[in-house]
């Protein structure tokens, strides 16, 4: 990659203009760090509305023509999971840096494609993981590193809600990408898992599981657990994280208290008895205050594009890299054996530690 001014702006198409497309070009044409060159989807029309709605850029149906171009210098992907591989590809092969949005792609065999091609050529590709650029989890993310909760023991994380059943992926494709990516993000070692429990339901005959739970064990004898679900009345979107001196609760549809850390816990002096009666009379219970830190008030994805032109000017991975796409691809497919074994333990890919990938 060649030498780029800190004050240069970067220019960036988005590739899709559905669900997602819309946000990316409304947050990318109000970046300081970027310029919006153009809009491209099959679909002309739903692109002018798109290009309408952020003041006016082109809008262009052929993806080749987009990656002919030398203005640009990195493209968005918002298109289907099914689609990223060989859009992802094209963009790299032509030198245009990449973010996409979760999963990173359909298969991790294809990911690995797609990460091993962007480290090949100096590019950025970046997975678009939203929730770990929102301000709670930022803050969660500094409070861990900090040591403020002290050693993890468990992760709790539940993200249930009514609807909507997807087409083409199975709930724990849709929504436990979300959990994944922010346990990669958060946790100091990331989504470094070694094997994955999963048991998924499908009482509706939908012919995909539209209720899951995952069981991950952690370093240091800790453990993890995901619940996702489209069939719950009521929505849920809370991670619970244990640690050794404080628990920390994120509520994320709690916009008064979206983080509250409570010095609460359980405490246990290890001592040479070996009696489980001497054991027990050793434990004590910690019962002190709850704190919610400030946060501030600024969307994620402004800081999404903030860090993928950070990560371009400063040639580095992003912080969340294709690698952590990639761990929680390994994750995802290795959930898909365990449930086809009837929730029996399946060993996760090795895959990029999350330090390699981010020196």
């Amino acid at each position: 990659m060649g030498e780029l001014s800190v004050s240069s702006r970067l220019n960036i198409a988005v590739v899709g203009a559905g669900y997602w497309g819309p946000n990316l070009a409304r947050n990318f044409r109000a970046s300081t760090d970027w310029d919006l060159g153009a809009i491209c989807d099959l679909d002309t029309d739903r692109a002018q509305r798109v290009a309408d709605s952020v003041g006016g850029v082109p809008v262009i149906a052929d993806l080749d023509e987009v990656l002919a171009d030398e203005m640009i210098d990195a493209i968005a992907v918002a298109t289907p999971a099914r689609t990223h591989h060989p859009i992802v590809l094209a963009a790299l092969r032509a030198g245009k840096h990449v973010i996409v949005e979760k999963p990173l792609a359909d298969t991790r065999e294809r990911g690995v494609e797609m990460v091993e091609t962007a480290r090949e050529r100096g590019l950025i590709l970046m997975a678009d993981h939203t929730y770990c650029y929102t301000p709670a989890v930022l803050k969660i993310r500094e409070l861990i590193a900090d040591g403020f909760l002290g050693d993890i023991l468990f992760v709790d994380s539940v993200r249930i809600n009514l609807g909507l059943i997807q087409p083409d992926v199975d709930v724990f494709w849709d929504l436990a990408p979300h959990d994944l990516s922010i346990m990669d993000f958060i946790l100091p070692s990331g989504l470094n898992v070694e094997s994955v429990s999963a048991h998924g339901a499908d009482p509706l005959g939908t012919g995909k599981s539209c209720v899951g739970y995952l069981a991950m064990p952690l370093a240091g004898g800790a453990i993890a657990h995901v619940h996702v679900n489209w069939l719950s009345p009521t929505k849920i979107r809370q991670m619970v994280i244990g640690g050794t001196k404080r628990t920390l609760v994120w509520d994320d549809l709690n916009p008064q208290q979206r983080v509250s850390v409570y010095d609460r816990g359980v405490d246990l002096a290890l001592q040479s008895k070996e009696t489980a009666d001497a054991r027990a009379s050793n434990i004590s219970y910690r019962l002190g205050d709850t704190w919610a830190p400030a946060l501030p008030e600024r969307e994620a994805l402004a800081n999404v594009a903030t860090e993928f032109a950070a990560s371009i000017r400063e040639q580095r991975a992003a912080r969340t890299s294709g690698e952590s796409g990639l761990r929680v691809l390994s994750v995802l497919e290795a959930a898909a054996e365990s449930q086809a074994s009837n929730g029996a333990p399946r060993p996760v890919a090795a895959s990029i530690s999350k330090e390699d990938s981010q020196s």
